[in-house]
């Protein structure tokens, strides 16, 4: 009928099982629902229901929405992925019947309905149709800090939720890259999340916490849990570092750690990856991250090294040389092995000179640093067309963060006057958007519009596409941070043969030559 009422969905949470952590408002709605949902696997026993229990009551409806399959193989044609997806449609066409009749339903969802939570699947399917809300619960990892009687972060302390089916290299790296760290779903990938632990140098300090506030709840250290006897519902607790220092008697970080005890100062190894994979590292540099015992960098570059056991990785972004800087150095004053990442070669346009500057004050002054070369970005892209900068060039950054845009226009000025090819750094940013264009103007005062450009843009990655245009068709709108340009003389030639495109500038220089 026209303009019937319908019903509302409810996604109620139910915390992680202690039916007493039920919230009030939980509760009530239960009680009060006609219609009460609930997820099952195949046996037909429900944990949420369980839960629920004490605040059903007598003349409910409900809906029992039974998992086609879990862990177990299927011979559905979609797969694992497609019998789910179907399941999911199928739960909420029966759920969306109860509501177009103008039925409540809840629901019932373990711990939080959007951590992790089923509900969230038919919320995505039904929300745009009908009112539908979610009823926050306690979560499994506020549970298992609960019980383990450990805060889980403090201060300025960086907590990550991870769930234990990321493949292991990755769970090793983002585990060495926090502070404190949750991790679910174990059951069959204990094992996995185990040696994740014990390569990020951190299985020492983690829990095993199962049915946390149940009846058959089980907390023991990581290291000693039997594989064979973890479920699914468990969670790995990494607590608050600085609580685990406090309460067994470690030393705190101190801003002047090992110096002022006497002990050696460490070293400061400033390592260039190369602008893209593992083939343009070289062995040296190589050898200098495995052998840290810090990773200090930007976030993707730090990405890019595979995690080794018991090294601790500390990420920062892309604004904070300075105190990137200060970080490892600090880290090195006290005794121990650090490895400064950077992209390409860390003395061009990277980590080297931030380091350097800082080492000069007298604090960090017994700290030795190292710097290892790497392959440049401008190497990398003049290798892909042949040649460009066969003969004198320059080296150019458009980023006017660090110096003002008069200083970078005269310099372009003069390597324009001076006919040599320039490879440009920073061409273009989000907040960066008219330099390239100054950039072309002010060189072609000096080269003939025809001038061959390269315009590379993540040279050595996934991403990597490689083209050349001339200088006065290059557009600027499709040049962005990830790109680098590299601009010829005037004597430099492009040649097409087969189907590819090679630029080389030649190594002499006619004597009496004029530019264009």
């Amino acid at each position: 009928m026209s303009g019937a009422r319908t019903g509302k969905l409810w996604g109620v949470g139910l915390g992680p099982g202690d039916p007493e952590l039920v919230t009030v408002k939980a509760a009530r709605l239960i009680s009060e629902a006609e219609v009460i949902a609930y997820h099952c696997a195949r046996h037909g026993r429900s944990i949420a229901r369980s839960v629920a229990e004490p605040y059903l009551r007598d003349g409910q409806l409900e809906e029992r929405l039974m998992y086609p399959v879990t862990t177990e193989t299927t011979d559905h044609p979609g797969g694992y992925e497609g019998a789910i997806a179907e399941f999911y449609e199928h739960a909420a066409k029966r759920l969306a019947e109860h509501l177009d009749a103008g039925r409540d339903v809840v629901l019932l969802c373990e711990g939080d309905p959007f951590f992790y939570g089923s509900y969230m699947h038919m919320h995505e399917r039904l929300h745009d149709r009908y009112d539908a809300e979610a009823i926050p619960g306690v979560t499994s990892v506020s549970a298992a800090a609960s019980q383990l009687g450990r805060p889980l972060v403090q201060r300025e302390e960086v907590l990550t939720v991870l769930p234990g089916t990321l493949p292991g290299p990755e769970l090793a790296m983002r585990l060495a890259d926090t502070d404190a760290a949750a991790v679910l779903k174990l059951g069959r990938t204990f094992t996995s999340i185990r040696s994740a632990l014990a390569e990020a140098g951190k299985l020492d300090e983690a829990y095993y916490v199962e049915r946390a506030t149940w009846g058959q709840q089980r907390i023991e250290p990581m290291a000693e849990v039997d594989p064979e006897s973890v479920p699914y519902f468990s969670v790995a607790v990494l607590p608050s570092p600085a609580y685990t220092a406090r309460t067994s008697g470690e030393q705190a970080d101190s801003p002047e750690p090992a110096q002022a005890a006497g002990a050696a100062c460490g070293e400061v190894t400033v390592v260039g990856l190369g602008p893209g994979g593992t083939q343009w590292l070289t062995p040296e540099a190589d050898q200098a991250l495995a052998e840290a015992e810090h990773l200090v960098g930007y976030g993707p570059y730090l990405a890019r090294v595979p995690q080794r056991a018991g090294q601790q990785r500390h990420t920062s972004g892309n604004r904070v040389e300075a105190d990137r800087a200060a970080h490892a150095l600090e880290l090195a004053a006290a005794g121990t092995r650090v490895a400064v990442v950077s992209s390409g070669d860390p003395g061009v346009f990277a980590m080297a000179a931030a380091v350097l500057e800082r080492a000069e004050t007298s604090r960090w002054g017994d700290v030795r640093v190292r710097v290892l070369p790497g392959i440049t970005a401008a190497q990398a892209v003049a290798a892909r067309v042949g040649a460009p900068l066969g003969h004198d060039y320059c080296v150019l950054s458009l980023s006017d963060r660090l110096k003002p845009w008069e200083v970078i226009e005269r310099r372009l000025e003069a390597a324009g006057a001076a006919d040599l090819a320039v490879a440009i750094y920073n061409p273009a940013s989000r907040s960066r958007t008219t330099q390239l264009a100054d950039a072309r103007e002010v060189l072609l005062r000096h080269r003939d519009p025809a001038t061959p450009v390269v315009v590379a843009r993540d040279v050595g990655g996934e991403d990597e596409s490689v083209r050349v245009t001339t200088l006065a068709e290059l557009d600027p709108a499709q040049v962005d941070m990830r790109c680098l340009l590299i601009v010829g003389s005037s004597t430099t030639r492009v040649v097409r043969r087969d189907g590819s495109t090679t630029v080389f500038t030649p190594r002499w220089y006619a004597a009496g030559h004029e530019p264009a």
